[in-house]
């Protein structure tokens, strides 16, 4: 009687490619040893130009079958790849990939894999926190309470505020957008969802109801946006679209600043119609003199909703995890599949 074979465990040849800021943030020395232990790495190594004039780099890449790659690599276009003839595979400690894997990778039938499911935890987590608060009506109730310094007659002020039976809108059914649906579940809340690529037997599945956009903006306490960067999605929420939300929404944005139109959204805050919660912005760091920064209704964050401080590890232990199913011959877990890649942030 035959078994199965036993998978083949290897240590395979594995190079750095990151900023040194970024390997300084995310791999601790705990996981630098884990990762010393799964593959067979230089850590004195770090690649962050491929064009650059070092011997040790050149036999460094002329040898691995792995990239370990993080923010700041550089794009992996056909000269970097000529570099690298033995490369079969990458793994990324941190979200998109968009930014240096080129076709160039896909066409010589590299395998790419990715941290983004981990880094959408924190954004989910930031997204549900601004979420329960939005409706709690935290900003304004905490301002008349520092204004007043004293007693405030609840539900005279704040008669309508609470999580019970509102409505949240998620635009965008991404890996954050459902991160945020599984993370609301608890809570006594209407939960719909926008997506063009979301049909109802998935809808079903998530426990939401699939919506029009415009539906969506005109029916819900809060928007929460999680769709990706691309041209069908630049300003889609502009004037009109932002008209539609009911008076003491809020709109929160922890995806692309060029989804929201800037403009049209300091014209609504400024009035004290809406409420806004704002990770990303366009421009990505606001003009000092932008009155998002002082609007007493706009919570502006400087792009901390992803993964920060300790948060970082979660990558890399992430990264480490495929790279070790790769030693054992298994595929991937969270595999990027290019035929998708464009629906992604």
């Amino acid at each position: 009687m035959s078994h199965p074979a036993t998978p083949r465990v290897t240590r395979p040849r594995t190079v750095l490619a990151m900023s040194g800021e970024t390997r300084a943030a995310i791999l601790a020395p705990e996981a630098l040893d884990r990762l010393a232990r799964v593959a067979d790495l230089d850590p004195r190594l770090l690649v962050t130009d491929f064009g650059a004039d070092d011997p040790a780099q050149r036999t460094g890449l002329h040898q691995a079958e792995v990239l370990f790659t993080g923010w700041g690599c550089p794009p992996l276009d056909p000269a970097a790849l000529s570099a690298m003839p033995r490369l079969r595979a990458v793994v990324h400690a941190a979200g998109s990939v968009k930014h240096h894997i080129t076709q160039d990778v896909w066409d010589r039938g590299i395998t790419v894999s990715t941290a983004a499911a981990a880094n959408a935890l924190p954004v989910a987590e930031y997204t549900v926190a601004a979420i329960l608060f939005a409706n709690k009506n935290i900003l304004e109730s905490a301002r008349v309470y520092r204004a007043a310094r004293s007693r405030v007659n609840l539900l005279e002020r704040f008669p309508g505020v609470g999580n019970y039976r509102r409505t949240v809108g998620i635009v965008g059914a991404s890996r954050i957008g459902r991160r945020v649906i599984e993370l609301l579940r608890p809570y006594d809340l209407r939960v719909l969802v926008h997506d063009p690529y979301l049909d109802e037997t998935d809808a079903r599945t998530l426990g939401v109801e699939r919506t029009a956009l415009d539906t969506l903006a005109a029916e819900s306490d809060v928007v929460t946006i999680h769709a990706p960067q691309l041209p069908d999605t630049q300003n889609l929420f502009d004037a009109p679209r932002l008209a539609l939300m009911q008076d003491g929404a809020t709109l929160i944005n922890t995806a692309r600043g060029s989804l929201v139109d800037t403009e049209a959204l300091v014209k609504e805050a400024a009035t004290g119609r809406l409420n806004a919660v704002l990770d990303h912005t366009e421009p990505e760091v606001l003009p000092a003199d932008s009155p998002l920064y002082d609007l007493p209704n706009v919570l502006l964050t400087p792009h901390i909703a992803g993964s920060q401080g300790g948060e970082l590890h979660r990558l890399a232990d992430a990264a480490v995890d495929e790279l070790e199913r790769y030693a054992h011959g298994l595929p991937f877990a969270h595999a990027v599949d290019p035929r998708t890649l464009h629906q992604q942030a």
